[in-house]
């Protein structure tokens, strides 16, 4: 009946600060905050220091992982341990301050289906001196261009569309109409993709039969 008595439920306990290490770790915390000799209490958080490292023994050697060991030290004991830390000591203050929010990219191209990186690369083709190595590029640019919008399209496009969007989107800075270029043919993007999705269904057909052949039984 004693036993029964005595027993400790987690509803009883204190809170556990950081749970990951589980509730002796944080007696033997909370026994080195106890301790009155900071001698002692330095030895005992060197202690505690080595037993969390042996949890993960192939970082506990890096200097920016014991680092965060002994952050980890003082955030269990809520700041209240008095030691000298090979560290700086981050403040309770700077751990629970928010972090600032991140701005993202509010892009709103009007072509969506080219992506933003069609937009940087027109973006840097502009820059370029003219000659040959822009012009590989501008065509380079136009041929990604007619294959994503076939991707999204997924029949057919003239030259011409691809010639005009791109004209719009490097402010009329890279005009390939009238340059005669010819992009390749939609024929040959749709063979390629249907080239691709035909070797992926072929692997994913033999990986299945390799697993079939695994599975029978051998006598």
């Amino acid at each position: 009946m004693n036993l029964v008595e005595n027993l400790e439920y987690n509803t009883e306990r204190s809170h556990l600060i950081i749970p990951e290490y589980g509730r002796h770790f944080q007696k033997m915390v909370d026994h080195a905050v106890s301790i009155e000799d900071k001698e002692e209490r330095n030895k005992v958080a060197q202690a505690i220091i080595s037993v969390m490292g042996n949890l993960q023994p192939h970082l506990r050697d890096v200097p920016d992982f014991q680092h965060k060991l002994w952050d980890q030290l003082f955030i269990m004991s809520d700041f209240k341990l008095d030691v000298d830390s090979p560290f700086p000591i981050t403040s309770k203050e700077v751990l629970q301050q928010r972090p600032e929010p991140l701005e993202y990219p509010q892009n709103h191209p009007k072509y969506r289906f080219y992506g933003n990186n069609i937009k940087r690369m027109v973006d840097v083709a502009v820059k370029w001196e003219k000659g040959d190595l822009r012009d590989a590029l501008e065509y380079a640019i136009a041929n990604h261009m007619k294959k994503c919008y076939l991707n999204w399209n997924k029949d057919t496009v003239d030259d011409s569309a691809i010639f005009n969007h791109l004209l719009e989107l490097s402010d009329g800075q890279i005009n390939l109409a009238e340059s005669g270029e010819s992009l390749t043919e939609s024929n040959q993007f749709l063979k390629n993709k249907i080239q691709k999705s035909n070797r992926t269904n072929n692997n994913n057909k033999k990986g299945h039969q390799r697993n079939n052949n695994r599975n029978k039984k051998r006598y």
